[in-house]
């Protein structure tokens, strides 16, 4: 079973956009739970993620979400990201497989310009982490972000693509 971690803050459209995503995770019996970590949010994320079924942490530490979550394996990602279809096989089979951390491969639709390519650094979570718990649990310190757990992390990259956040902004 998979638990989706969102680290999110004022961010309720794309928020929105990722949970509507893994409803067919959820309904493949994949997506165990979804956690929702805000950080000092003034919006209606909590509403969206009650709505969804989610866990909600407002300004908790990492490693109590971490703890809290039910499943063996995380994905990590940011709210707007979009994994693409098959990325619910791909994940099973990776799971039961493979102990490695994985990554999505970027979107052959949505790249970035070939500047922010050439000379700039992609965040840590634009292709997602998928991660197992006790590695990650290992790995947390106090005042991590997700993106600070997922930074330095080796990772297969998977087939399956996922469409960057900032594309939900564009």
């Amino acid at each position: 079973m998979l638990t989706v971690i969102i680290e999110c803050r004022d961010q309720e459209t794309e928020l929105a956009q990722t949970l509507s995503v893994l409803v067919a995770g959820a309904v493949e019996g994949l997506v165990g739970d979804v956690a929702v970590l805000d950080r000092g949010a003034k919006d209606a994320s909590a509403r969206i993620a009650d709505a969804a079924g989610c866990r909600y942490h407002a300004d908790e530490e990492l490693r109590d979400v971490l703890l809290a979550a039910r499943g063996e394996w995380l994905l990590l990602i940011e709210p707007g990201a979009r994994p693409q279809p098959g990325w619910i096989d791909e994940i099973a089979e990776h799971i039961s497989l493979d102990g490695r951390p994985a990554r999505f491969s970027p979107s052959r639709n949505y790249r970035p310009s070939l500047l922010r390519r050439l000379f700039g650094r992609l965040p840590p979570l634009e292709n997602g982490m998928l991660i197992d718990r006790k590695r990650a649990l290992a790995k947390v310190r106090e005042g991590m972000s997700l993106s600070d757990l997922a930074r330095g992390e080796k990772a297969l990259r998977l087939v399956s693509e996922m469409v960057p956040a900032w594309a939900a902004r564009s």
